[in-house]
């Protein structure tokens, strides 16, 4: 199963949904009630800090180790650490952001200046490689709960770790791979020089808890570090097809295009999938 795709429902009766029952009916108990998500993303940031101190990027083996002398904390290669502000359910949190190579969209053979298509925009659909972890303690990792080596498409709407949306603008996508004569090549579609990173998500910006959706997801209220690798993404991603690129139907700007509902007459349906709008 896609993890990242698809949020983990309770399909079957029971799962994970706790009821408690009283002499008329059966009432549904938020087993999260207590959590207090601004002192959770308070102490979720202090959690991927302290692991960004206590460990460092093993170039030889592609992988997050724990610090060793001689080797410089993730924490502390600010050139290659970016810090970003994101904001979602009304909350301020912080993503980082571990930057392994930026990307390189133009064949160094058969590429022009055009095929550099920039960042994507936090509403672009992705095409990318991926492997996630969750982030145990200051130095500990869980193993992979899910992954992909060839590649996989991932759009706005069905995205569950929101951390992605804000974390792939800072990459460029990588070229198709071409025969010696710039032919398209025979074989299996393959991007070369993807842009990679390693994204450390605090749990507001993945499987929180404060979307019922996540209360059966094994990794609800988790910090996550997944590595990535973008491969390729639609410009201007147009999620209605109303002809405006759903990047600009973020009317109170904050990154989050789920929370903008302009339109009374369809106020369930933000503006990004509202073709009204």
């Amino acid at each position: 199963m896609n993890k990242i795709k698809h949020i983990f429902l309770p399909l079957l009766l029971g799962v994970v949904l706790i009821y408690s029952c009283d002499d008329d009916n059966n009432t549904f108990v938020n087993p999260f009630a207590d959590i207090n998500h601004l002192a959770l993303s308070i102490s979720d940031n202090d959690s991927i800090v302290q692991f960004l101190k206590n460990n460092y990027y093993d170039v030889a083996t592609d992988s997050v180790k724990t610090l060793v002398s001689g080797e410089i904390a993730l924490y502390d290669q600010k050139e290659k650490l970016t810090i970003m502000d994101a904001k979602r359910y009304d909350l301020d949190y912080k993503l980082y952001i571990y930057h392994i190579k930026e990307g390189n969209p133009i064949h160094p053979d058969f590429g022009e200046a055009s095929d550099d298509k920039g960042n994507p925009t936090i509403a672009d659909s992705i095409y990318a490689k991926y492997s996630g972890q969750s982030i145990l303690s200051s130095s500990e990792l869980s193993a992979v709960f899910d992954s992909n080596t060839s590649g996989n498409w991932f759009s706005y709407e069905r995205l569950a770790v929101r951390g992605w949306s804000f974390g792939f603008t800072n990459l460029k996508a990588g070229y198709l791979k071409k025969e010696d004569n710039g032919d398209t090549f025979n074989g299996p579609i393959t991007y070369l020089e993807g842009g990679k990173s390693i994204f450390f998500i605090p749990s507001g910006l993945s499987y929180t808890s404060i979307n019922p959706n996540n209360y059966a997801s094994t990794l609800v209220n988790q910090n996550l570090m997944f590595k990535v690798e973008l491969l390729d993404f639609v410009q201007f991603t147009d999620h209605d097809n109303d002809g405006r690129p759903s990047s600009e139907e973020d009317a109170n700007d904050d990154g989050d295009l789920e929370n903008d509902f302009n339109d009374n007459s369809q106020p369930g349906v933000p503006d990004y999938l509202n073709r009204d709008i």
